[in-house]
């Protein structure tokens, strides 16, 4: 047994996404009623277009198939907790982040089995398909992510004092976790670090800063106002990497799978604050 793999991922991923439910209410799901457009727009992008981008990027690009799948993988995860407090910063729509990144995190139980799995059949030339069950894909997605928030929840709901004291330092926690996830992943590979980033470090760039740059025009077109187009913006440039670390590694036991998650999480960083710093000097 891997102590790091087995049990220390799973457990910060799950009180990442327990952290996400202390801070949701029912108000967070009732705005895909009052904030169609919005919610619809950001979610489009982000769940359908996103992958797409990424496969069109992967299919053109001299990469390894593990480091293919590596950048569907991250494509394919859920905004980011952090993207709620960037939103904040660069005064964005902050509830409707906390929307998408809620609703989003929970519809992944579906979207990311398929999307890993339909790429594996697309990329790749091996059998490696047939040893994937989309079923227990799904059952492991809904233990780690769709659980933690649902108690999260619940906790917020039935000790409300305690949860509203409790979750500030819990997204403290939740981040230093990604923080030590992401440094994990790096040190398990890094005798071969230079070379896997090397091979993904620009095409997830390029993934980023595309995605950026096409959820800003479409939303400045189709969103309903510019608060919430740094929030879908952002919400399309940060993305889940402890998750994606951790399908990565439960399904594909790591290696090269895991580096495009660790390269991209280091990236979306700097592009999200450099727009952070654009959008604070224009506003």
């Amino acid at each position: 047994m891997n102590v790091v793999t087995d049990i220390i991922l799973p457990l910060a991923l799950a009180f990442i996404m327990f952290a996400l439910g202390l801070g949701l209410t029912g108000s967070d799901f009732l705005r895909v009623v009052r904030q169609p457009r919005d919610f619809f727009l950001g979610s489009f992008l982000q769940i359908i277009l996103l992958p797409v981008i990424a496969f069109i990027l992967v299919k053109i690009w001299p990469i390894a198939p593990e480091l293919a799948i590596g950048v569907m993988i991250i494509a394919a995860a859920p905004g980011g907790v952090t993207s709620n407090l960037l939103t904040s910063f660069a005064k964005g729509d902050v509830a409707l982040s906390i929307s998408l990144t809620a609703i989003i995190s929970l519809l992944c139980v579906i979207t990311i089995p398929f999307i890993v799995l339909t790429s594996v059949t697309l990329l790749t030339e091996s059998n490696i398909s047939q040893d994937i069950s989309l079923v227990s894909m799904s059952r492991d997605m809904f233990l780690i992510v769709t659980v933690p928030v649902i108690l999260g929840m619940l906790f917020r709901k039935f000790a409300s004092e305690i949860a509203s004291t409790f979750e500030p330092m819990a997204k403290k926690i939740s981040t230093l976790l990604f923080v030590l996830v992401l440094l994990g992943a790096i040190a398990a590979e890094r005798e071969n670090i230079i070379s896997y980033f090397a091979q993904a470090g620009l095409v997830t760039l390029i993934l980023n800063v595309v995605m950026m740059a096409i959820a800003y025009f479409a939303a400045q077109s189709l969103a309903s106002g510019t608060e919430q187009k740094i929030c879908i913006t952002i919400e399309c440039g940060l993305q889940n990497g402890t998750l994606a670390i951790f399908v990565a590694t439960s399904i594909f036991g790591g290696g090269m799978y895991v580096i495009p998650a660790a390269t991209y999480s280091l990236i979306m960083f700097g592009t999200s604050l450099i727009f952070v710093y654009l959008i604070r000097k224009v506003i």
